[in-house]
């Protein structure tokens, strides 16, 4: 790619550039598999952490198709909304279709979403199931949307600057005032206690707004800006051109 297709980001934030969706999810699956890899040969077990939506399915099927000790892995959300797995919105739902096939079904997953009737009655123990995860997470992958929320970080949503906080409980509830369903929502705090942070977006209007963010927009408008300012974790941007 020449320079004019990269990314107006920081020294401190990687990109790598594709020219489209397809072209990104097999390099993605490649680039995530082989950190697995490495964790699995350096302490014995892997994490992965993933967000839900559209944008990670092809992602997520190359992943399946990986050579991994998958039952040395464990798998979990960035975010979830408050739905039962069978819920067609379902992000476990999701993960379960595209992602936990084939012998990648045998990979442990760590769902948010318990039974309880909202987030805040499922806290307690949605925050007990991710602390049988060994931490640092070994990879967490983001999305990012147009208004620039990454997992369930939203823009206007009530006590977002704790939840950006780089300090502070691992999970929050989320109500989002412009997108559907109560959701639980892993906190900047928690996403950064990883080893490796990938972001994955495609097209004009995300990269606009990921490189504002980058550049010092207020994480009150765009939540992604306090991923991208901080410099306690490394990111990694992977941009398409276009889907």
């Amino acid at each position: 790619m020449g320079a004019r297709t990269r990314l107006a980001l920081p020294p401190h934030i990687g990109q790598d550039i594709f020219d489209d969706g397809g072209a990104m999810a097999p390099a993605l699956a490649d680039r995530v598999a082989a950190m697995l890899r490495h964790a699995l040969g350096a302490r014995g077990t892997a994490s992965l952490v993933v967000s839900g939506g559209r944008s990670p399915v092809a992602f997520f099927r190359a992943l399946a198709q990986r050579e991994l000790d998958w039952a040395r892995v464990s798998v979990t959300l960035a975010d979830e909304r408050w739905l039962p797995p069978e819920h067609p919105d379902s992000n476990a739902g999701l993960v379960r279709a595209t992602l936990l096939r084939g012998a990648a079904s045998a990979a442990r997953f760590v769902p948010l979403y318990g039974d309880e009737a909202s987030p805040e009655a499922g806290l307690a123990a949605s925050a007990r199931r991710l602390a049988t995860i060994a931490r640092p997470f070994d990879v967490v992958l983001l999305g990012m949307g147009e208004d620039g929320h990454f997992a369930s970080l939203f823009p206007g949503v009530e006590g977002l600057a704790g939840m950006l906080a780089e300090a502070g409980p691992d999970v929050a509830a989320v109500h989002p005032p412009r997108a559907p369903h109560a959701r639980l929502s892993l906190t900047l705090a928690a996403l950064l206690d990883a080893r490796h942070v990938l972001v994955q977006i495609h097209g004009a209007k995300k990269r606009a707004v990921i490189e504002a963010a980058a550049a010092g927009a207020d994480p009150a408008q765009h939540p992604i800006a306090a991923l991208l300012q901080q410099t306690r974790s490394p990111v990694q941007v992977f941009f398409g051109l276009s889907e």
